[in-house]
């Protein structure tokens, strides 16, 4: 369940941050070993930068100050790319991913494996579909642990 300051958060800052052109992956507030931690991942076409991050941080820490969402406890901005591999987890995900290589991980054994590797084809509510040796294989959402992204270099 998310927090009040992330709620404050998605609901103030995150707009912005879409209308410089990124996705907002996560927004996480979270007491790490430095102390408490207001962390916003993004991403975008083409991957981030460490440019990105810095432009987004900017532009969000003087809207964070007027917003307060802490109210007035301290914290750490942090602001991060998703990386190249992190699991694909929402609908902008999974269209950004369409057509690419993914590896989708199962909670329990399928025809005695627990993870395929496969162009991804389509998904639904309720289902992933990913292109395996020219063939379709559909795997229900609620069997699948995750989906990730197979990066090639």
């Amino acid at each position: 369940m998310a927090s009040k300051v992330e709620v404050l958060c998605e609901e103030n800052i995150v707009p912005i941050i879409e209308k410089m052109g990124y996705d907002v992956i996560e927004v996480e507030y979270a007491k790490k070993v430095d102390g408490m931690n207001l962390t916003f991942v993004i991403d975008k076409q083409g991957g981030i930068t460490l440019d990105d991050c810095e432009k987004v941080h900017k532009v969000i820490d003087e809207k964070l100050d007027e917003l307060n969402p802490t109210g007035d406890a301290s914290y750490i901005l942090n602001v991060s790319s998703a990386g190249l591999d992190r699991p694909i987890k929402n609908y902008k995900d999974f269209i950004r991913n369409k057509g690419n290589l993914v590896e989708v991980k199962l909670y329990t054994p399928l025809d005695g494996k627990k993870s395929f590797e496969g162009n991804l084809e389509n998904f639904t509510e309720t289902e992933v579909i990913i292109q395996v040796d020219g063939e379709n294989k559909v795997f229900k959402r609620d069997l699948v642990a995750n989906v990730i992204p197979v990066v090639k270099f």
